[in-house]
């Protein structure tokens, strides 16, 4: 019995020493990995492995000794937590003796130190004893490597856990550490060394006497100089190195004597990426260096950035230096100063000045800008800064205005004048008095006012922004200035005929009024409502000319004032008793007219959407008006007026949608809810008790078959449901949806029909899915069955179904569980009708979606109509289903609608007849023209001859969306495009004659974009595109010229040296 437990005993242990045997004699690998699992296991413990290995530990033979000690190290890094204390302290001794060994041995020893320094059981002190022993009989720049940067993680792991046994080594730590990495030329192993560096300094590790040589043992590495090899498995970039080397650099003050030196010698070196790493690292080191370690330097970092600043040709380098002394200032402004201690700030400021201000005064100019940039760099570090250069510049400028004459010369003066005015505006001020600009705010206003005098636009333009820019200083201009400035803006607004000073005084207009509400209540609106009452009068008299300059502008200034709540409440009333006068017929108003006034209401309501106030005050206001004036103008007349059905054109209910939907989509939740319960009934039961002046001559009942001139105002019920947000509950809502539904497939007025298959789209996209949602796409269902038939209806149905489809695309409609069993029967059947197609549509997985459509693409009246559809999928609305409007959009849905049904489009080509092939091509040229790029390149080999064979369809918008669709494919996938030049340089060519001139300009784009193309590929085709492009040079469009001499210059430069 004895002998059998002895036997059972001992097979493990032969199994391990078999193991044992195939690593170290059989020199195979697979054995380290089974031991190191039976140890983790259990099977084994790390005592019975080392006895295992007994033999070969000990073994004469340095190459065997190594191949046990790489076992047990193996072993050790998958299962060093398992170690006890006692198995460590052992273990230690024994790899620190080790280390003594031959250099074949080093490596496995480091692998063993490495495992043990990762384990938790490490007892106090040992971390020091590995470390001691590395230093002293490690020379580790000799070492493979690998096995220099098994050294650095065997340090790192030490700093990790053992900071404080490591910190009671003092400096002979860091001593230490400078040996190890002395020498170090692997970026690996550099990236590694350079985190060990700034840990050292970073968590007060002492450095003791060794500070410059820690500098030098780093320094030496700057500026870096490293380009990755090709195909580099490990990823580093010269990037990775230089941050790394530049955050040891500027980790410290104490690095500064020997650091700020290097510095200046390579910003004065002619190498531009060293000029760019020292100005960088120098900016770094202004962040934790002081006045102390500065002091010695300034003079020398001046000079070095003046220099760059003034003679440097980089623009690169122009900017780092300018963010360089930037830095310095801003260093030198925080520094805590001693009672008795040199203020640095001032004379370094001051040596800014006397190289600077002399530049400004040259008659030439010629140094004008790199000495503002420099003082405008300083200026903005610090507030003191700011205050010792604007009192000192500001005096010099306001002379140099008034001695130069021309106007380009007081423009540039003036351009510097406004960069010192916009410092300004980082520092606040408690006491008002200590402001700088205080002492000169009246000869700025006075250099401004004939700035916007001047004939010069240029100068005007610059004049405008400064004026801008001081009325943001806080109580600087006084009521005399603003009621000047107002009435300069007023003039530039309206009697200037240049559109840039027009423009710019109309934003400086917003944006002062917005800071001085009164002023302009005062001084302006006064002004432009008696404006808005003469325009009106010269629209009574029919004055064209009058009509489209001041009146005009008159609505836009009354729009762009509107920044502030208290100006709304006096612009807003204007702006609406202007439309009554159109609805009264007061003036020979036309569509534009009520447009223009409609833009000015959409600005409006664009500029209250930041204030809830002033948005609920402009919906109140402005929503029951319009729709007031819009139910006016409908109403049936005896003798029908031209002018209120100006009121129902599409051009001006289209832009009353645009004011209703932007006054609505900002609304909160509950405020929403109180206008609901009144536009619905408004529509739904005609409750006009809401409307201002609502006595009107008959019901308003838009759903009624014999209201036309009332449906179209579905319109305005669309802008407003469609905005609302989504948890919104709106009444009434299956009586809606029943009449809206109804009304899409209203072949009288398609103008309404359409604005009812929108709005039934836009509610249908938010409704919560669930049984209403339903019920609501069946009652769709029904009604495409019923339109989509032979009858006057298919367009109008057709219309329903496309935009149905879209609002379920944009939500990725999820399957209905209800109904996807109905929908099976009728995917069985062969020849499914218009019903079928659509359940199929709207409830079969979404790689069926393009059923229906697909299947219309081959009806003869409908199929060009299905083919454009594609492209109201793919593209963004603007005035329902949009995001701004809480529709439902999910992200990549595009991405989704190309993945799920161009290969049934695609499949769907090649089986149709000929004469339908052309509607395939437009739908899925449509679909490609509008996916990302990057979407669409993995695709591009498979469907490029599709696109290719769309270029040859007559119809222009294919080739129009197929060109605009392979312009940004030629600059992106050149190889592929490459593979079939000879038929896009054909293709391009033939459509560079088109009719069209917006596909001859497409065309003549592609044939640029082709040079993209390697250029041995393009090199035969050379001369017969030059020649054939001579041909458009002499086109009648300016546009398509322009054009032609851009593609032919680059095809004459092809193969050309430098080209």
């Amino acid at each position: 019995m004895a002998a059998a437990a002895a036997l059972e005993a001992a097979a493990p242990t032969g199994a391990l020493w078999g193991l044992v045997h195939d690593f170290v004699m059989g020199q195979q690998e697979g054995p380290a990995d089974q031991v190191a699992a039976d140890v983790k296991s259990g099977n084994y413990t790390v005592l019975q492995v080392v006895e295992a290995l007994g033999s070969s530990l000990e073994n004469p033979e340095p190459r065997t000794r190594a191949r046990g000690i790489q076992l047990l190290s193996q072993v050790l890094l998958h299962c060093h937590t398992l170690l006890l204390e006692k198995e460590v302290v052992h273990l230690i001794l024994f790899y620190e003796n080790r280390l003594k060994d031959h250099h074949l041995v080093i490596p496995s020893v480091l692998q063993g130190l490495k495992a043990l320094s990762l384990c938790v059981a490490l007892p106090p002190g040992l971390a020091v004893s590995v470390l001691k022993a590395i230093f002293q009989e490690v020379h580790v720049q000799s070492l493979p490597q690998v096995d220099r940067h098994t050294v650095y993680n065997i340090i790192t792991n030490f700093m990790r856990t053992r900071e404080e046994e490591l910190k009671s080594l003092g400096a002979d730590f860091t001593f230490g550490f400078i040996q190890v990495m002395d020498g170090e030329k692997d970026p690996r192993n550099l990236l590694v060394a350079f985190r060990i560096v700034h840990d050292l300094i970073s968590r007060d590790y002492s450095l003791g006497p060794f500070v410059e040589e820690l500098f030098e043992v780093t320094s030496c590495y700057f500026p870096i100089d490293f380009t990755p090899p090709p195909n580099d498995p490990h990823g580093i970039q010269r990037e990775d190195l230089i941050l790394s080397l530049r955050a040891v650099l500027a980790s410290t003050p104490r690095f500064a004597e020997f650091l700020l030196p290097l510095l200046i010698e390579k910003v004065d070196s002619e190498v531009l990426s060293a000029k760019l790493d020292s100005l960088q690292t120098l900016n770094a080191c202004c962040a934790v260096y002081g006045q102390k370690e500065l002091k010695d330097f300034l003079p020398s970092l001046w000079a070095s950035i003046r220099r760059e600043v003034f003679q440097t040709a980089s623009e690169r380098v122009e900017a780092e230096g300018l963010a360089a002394l930037h830095s310095l200032t801003a260093c030198l402004s925080r520094s805590v100063l001693r009672a008795d201690a040199e203020d640095l700030l001032d004379s370094f400021l001051s040596n800014i000045l006397q190289d600077c201000r002399h530049h400004l005064c040259e008659p030439d100019m010629k140094l004008v800008w790199p000495s503002a940039k420099l003082l405008q760099a300083a200026a903005g570090a610090s507030a003191r800064a700011c205050d010792y250069i604007t009192s000192n510049v500001l005096p010099l400028l306001l002379e140099q205005f008034h001695k130069h004459s021309q106007s380009s010369q007081r423009r540039t003066i003036l351009e510097m004048l406004l960069g010192f005015l916009k410092l300004q505006q980082k520092w606040s001020y408690e006491d008002k008095d200590q402001r700088p600009l205080n002492g000169f705010k009246d000869q700025l206003c006075s250099l401004v006012f004939m700035a916007l005098t001047d004939p010069s636009t240029q100068l005007q333009l610059v004049g405008i922004r400064t004026l801008t820019v001081l009325g943001a200083q806080p109580d600087l201009l006084s009521s005399e200035d603003l009621e000047l400035a107002v009435g300069h803006l007023y003039r530039l607004s309206f009697l200037e005929e240049d559109s840039q000073s027009w423009v710019a005084a109309l934003e400086a207009s917003g944006a002062l009024a917005a800071l001085y509400p009164v002023a302009f209540s005062s001084h302006l609106i006064p002004k432009l409502a008696e404006e808005l009452r003469v325009g009106e009068s010269n629209l009574t008299k029919g004055d064209e000319h009058i009509q489209c300059s001041q009146h005009l502008c008159c609505l836009q200034a009354l729009s762009a004032v509107s920044t502030h709540p208290s100006i709304v409440k006096e612009t807003l009333p204007l702006l609406l008793q202007h439309l009554w006068q159109v609805n009264r017929g007061n003036m020979v108003a036309q569509s534009s007219d009520v447009i223009a006034v409609c833009q000015s209401l959409k600005q409006v309501a664009e500029k209250c959407q930041q204030d809830p106030e002033s948005c609920w005050y402009f919906h109140q206001t402005a929503i029951p008006c319009l729709l007031a004036l819009a139910v006016q103008a409908s109403m049936p007349e005896k003798e029908p007026s031209v002018l209120k059905k100006v009121l129902l054109e599409d051009e001006v209910l289209a832009a009353m949608v645009s004011v209703i939907g932007t006054a609505t989509t900002h609304l909160s939740p509950e405020l929403a809810a109180q206008s609901v319960t009144h536009i619905v009934p408004l529509f739904l039961d005609g409750n006009v008790s809401f409307l201002p002046e609502n006595s009107f001559p008959s019901r308003f009942q838009p759903f009624q078959d014999d209201a036309s001139g009332q449906r179209r105002l579905i319109a305005l019920l669309m802008a407003f449901v469609c905005s609302l947000p989504r948890n919104v509950e709106i009444p009434q809502l299956n009586q809606l949806m029943r009449e809206l539904l109804e009304l899409s497939c209203c072949h009288s007025c398609p103008f309404s029909s359409t604005a009812a298959a929108k709005c039934f789209a836009g509610l249908l996209n938010k409704h919560p899915a669930g049984q209403q949602l339903d019920e609501f796409l069946q009652l769709a269902v029904d009604k495409v069955e019923a339109g989509l038939g032979s009858g006057p209806c298919r367009s109008q149905a057709f219309t329903l179904l496309l935009w149905v489809t879209k609002a379920l695309v944009l939500r990725y409609h999820p399957l209905s569980s209800c109904l996807t069993a109905r929908v099976r029967p009728f995917w069985r059947q062969e020849n499914p009708g218009p019903k079928q197609t659509f359940l199929l549509l709207l409830f079969l997985p979404r790689t069926s979606i393009l059923l229906c459509l697909m299947d219309l693409l081959n009806d003869p009246e409908l199929g060009p109509a299905a083919a454009d559809g594609f492209s109201l999928l793919m593209s963004d609305c603007t005035d329902v289903l949009t995001r701004a409007g809480h529709a439902e959009v999910r992200i990549m849905f595009r991405q989704r609608f190309f993945t799920d049904n161009v290969p049934a489009l695609v499949q769907g080509f090649h089986a149709a007849p000929q004469d339908v092939k052309p509607n395939y091509l437009k739908g899925l040229s449509h679909v490609l023209n509008r996916l990302p790029k990057p979407v669409l390149l993995p695709e591009l080999p498979t469907l490029l001859s599709l696109l290719l064979e769309a270029l040859s369809c007559p119809d222009c918008v294919v080739q129009l969306s197929t060109l605009s669709c392979l312009q940004p494919l030629l600059l992106e996938a050149p190889q592929v495009m490459s593979l079939h030049v000879d038929t896009l340089v054909t293709k391009f060519l033939n459509l560079s004659s088109s009719p069209s001139m917006a596909v001859r300009i497409a065309a003549l784009q592609c044939m640029h974009a082709l040079t993209r193309l390697p250029t041995p590929v393009l090199l035969p085709y050379k001369p017969q595109v030059i020649r054939a492009l001579a041909k458009p040079l002499d086109d009648k469009k300016r546009l398509v010229r322009k054009e032609a001499v851009s593609a032919r210059g680059e095809w004459f430069l092809l193969g050309s040296p430098g080209s």
